[in-house]
């Protein structure tokens, strides 16, 4: 068994990957992985139906899987199979009023609970099983309703678009916790109307046959409205329910962001796609709908009656109408689709975590065999991540960070990278527990900043330079990456020496070795980082240095790595002392990555995010704590008495 042991965990590793990389099935009859490969462009890129669903879902619910209608907790958690993101996407579309009784707008505001009608009684859910009762009084099952439909909030609508209008002028950290929760709500149902007028409009029962009426009336109630325009003798019903109809187009244009009609065979301009409602109102102009409306149109009516051989004819149908002009674009949302639907950074969370908890017991159990074991586990995660990262740049044709969401996935990625390293030469599990918490905590991180939308969104004009986000960010990214890599290592060694017994002297030189090398890499890269930054504004807007809160926390940490390296050179501190201002690097550079965004000020101000403020603070709290746990008097540490 314990020959064994170095080798299952990895093979179970790979299995789990392999099986999250196998092609994806649909569900039931209908083609929804086809379906969820149509293109669209939206957020300034071309993006399938998938990442449209996904997206609105993470922002909406922050989930990415809807529970039916009849899936009542009360009656039971699994009387319903929750839906996928592209089958409640297709219900928004084409069956609205289904969609609008699905419970995916989540509200923990008390006051904004209040706001839409809902008390202690009415929010409390009444299991009828004894044992379920008492599941619920632990925390094992939710004891009140979270999550709502559109259908429950529809009538309080104006009320909370009055409120929301109330707190949208001040500003985002002024805000007390009702306004945030108002105006979160607000924009998630404005995102919910907008989607259901991205194909057609909500109060068509059947659009198709709607469109065909309208399109062979067009020549005579297009001449009507010419002859009423001229003061000419006409049909004034066939004029005014052509102008109708116009105006019907009109507002289904304006409702949506999302353009959902490619450019025709030929077009001059190949980026310019067209709303459903565009490609309507085009028929004034050339006599005939849109084929891709008729298409949608088409899908909408197969989706209502519920006819799977018809929805999967037609999507085949207009992949091969849409194969001959749009081929690389269909291929990348192919790509997309199967990228989002594998979930590779889910999985390497996963793999993160056990690598972690490998490591950790090796240093109690079997040292060669887990530690071996956990450093493939690592391996593997790592792996994975860098595929995804790799998928992620051919998607966007972007290098790998170009916003907090990237930055996160890449820290985590280089930090990982410099354990691995580490680990190899050292073999004493310590970069492993340091490469597991990094990778799964940056992993966690990502995924909360998934919530707020497409993580591959347009970038901002004055940024979209492929040389710069390949130098500047990628270094100055390393940087981070390093500089908490050195803090987590000084963490180990505080824990280990504080609360265990296992910081030998050996351990303890190795450890302080590793953060020694660790801190020089750091202090060259963020330094490198922040010169290319400069000239990068220079280019940009005119000056090397602005002091702008970016900027400024770019130089703190390049200022803290040479006062770590100064110190330490001029004999002021020793291991422990070396130690504290690793971990104080923590401190500088989650504020620089994070902290200087909630400012709301600057040319790099992001948008104030509350979780983001308080998972900071705690975070930092922690860090001023193991600081004052690592000056505990050293009969205090368990471990050997080590040179202060």
């Amino acid at each position: 068994m314990k020959r064994l042991l170095p080798f299952l965990p990895l093979v179970l590793g790979l299995v789990f990957v392999g099986l999250t990389l196998l092609p994806p099935r649909n569900p039931g009859a209908f083609d929804l992985v086809g379906f969820g490969r149509l293109p669209v462009l939206a957020d300034g890129r071309v993006k399938p139906m998938d990442t449209i669903a996904r997206t609105s879902l993470l922002q909406i619910a922050g989930a990415q899987q809807v529970l039916g209608p009849d899936n009542r907790p009360e009656l039971g958690r699994d009387n319903s199979e929750p839906l996928t993101p592209s089958a409640w996407l297709l219900d928004v579309f084409f069956r609205p009023a289904q969609a609008d009784s699905y419970r995916v707008f989540t509200i923990d505001d008390p006051d904004l609970l209040s706001l839409i009608g809902k008390d202690d009684q009415n929010l409390a859910i009444h299991y009828p099983g004894t044992l379920d009762q008492v599941r619920a009084v632990f925390g094992a099952l939710d004891s009140r309703y979270r999550s709502f439909s559109f259908k429950e909030i529809a009538p309080f609508f104006p009320a909370i678009e009055a409120q929301a209008k109330l707190a949208d002028p001040i500003d985002a950290k002024l805000r007390n916790r009702f306004q945030r929760a108002v105006v979160q709500l607000y924009a998630n149902l404005t995102l919910y109307q907008r989607l259901e007028h991205t194909l057609e409009p909500p109060d068509a029962d059947d659009f198709l046959g709607e469109l065909l009426r309208f399109q062979g009336a067009l020549p005579d109630g297009v001449a009507a409205v010419r002859a009423k325009q001229a003061g000419q003798p006409h049909n004034e019903d066939e004029a005014q329910a052509m102008l109708d109809l116009a105006k019907r187009y009109v507002a289904l244009s304006d409702a949506t962001q999302i353009l959902a009609v490619p450019p025709e065979p030929g077009a001059a301009d190949p980026n310019a796609w067209k709303t459903a409602g565009a490609g309507v109102l085009e028929a004034f102009d050339h006599g005939a709908v849109n084929p891709s409306v008729l298409a949608y149109a088409g899908l909408g009516y197969a989706w209502r009656g519920q006819n799977a051989d018809q929805f999967n004819h037609l999507v085949e149908l207009y992949r091969q109408d849409l194969q001959g002009r749009l081929a690389p674009q269909l291929r990348r949302c192919a790509t997309e689709e199967r990228f989002n639907a594998a979930a590779p950074f889910t999985s390497g969370m996963f793999l993160y975590a056990l690598a972690f908890v490998l490591a950790i017991v090796s240093w109690l159990k079997w040292p060669e065999a887990l530690g071996r074991a956990a450093f493939q586990l690592m391996a593997l995660a790592w792996v994975l991540a860098t595929a995804g990262i790799l998928v992620r740049m051919w998607v966007g044709g972007r290098p790998p960070v170009t916003n907090l969401y990237s930055s996160a996935l890449f820290v985590g990625w280089g930090s990982v990278l410099l354990c691995l390293v580490l680990e190899k030469i050292y073999r004493n599990a310590i970069g492993t527990v340091a490469g597991g918490l990094i990778g799964f905590a940056t992993l966690v991180i990502a995924h909360y900043l998934s919530l707020g939308g497409d993580t591959l969104e347009m970038m901002r004009a004055v940024l979209d330079s492929n040389f710069w986000l390949s130098t500047h960010v990628i270094v100055v990214t390393s940087g981070y990456a390093s500089t908490l890599l050195a803090g987590f290592l000084a963490l180990i060694y505080v824990v280990r020496g504080v609360f265990t017994k296992s910081l030998d002297r050996a351990t303890a030189d190795a450890l302080a070795r590793m953060v020694y090398g660790i801190v020089c890499f750091a202090t060259l890269f963020s330094f490198v980082g922040t010169v290319l930054g400069g000239i990068w504004a220079d280019q940009s807007w005119g000056r090397f240095w602005g002091w702008d809160p970016k900027e400024n926390g770019a130089l703190i940490i390049v200022i803290w790595n040479a006062i770590i390296l100064h110190a330490r050179w001029g004999g002021m501190i020793r291991q422990r002392g070396l130690m504290c201002l690793a971990i104080g690097g923590n401190i500088v550079t989650s504020w620089s990555w994070f902290g200087v965004n909630m400012l709301g000020v600057g040319l790099h101000n992001y948008g104030f995010t509350e979780a983001a403020f308080q998972g900071l603070s705690v975070f930092v709290a922690t860090q001023v704590a193991m600081i004052a746990v690592a000056n505990l008097p050293l009969e205090k540490w368990r471990s050997f008495r080590v040179s202060a």
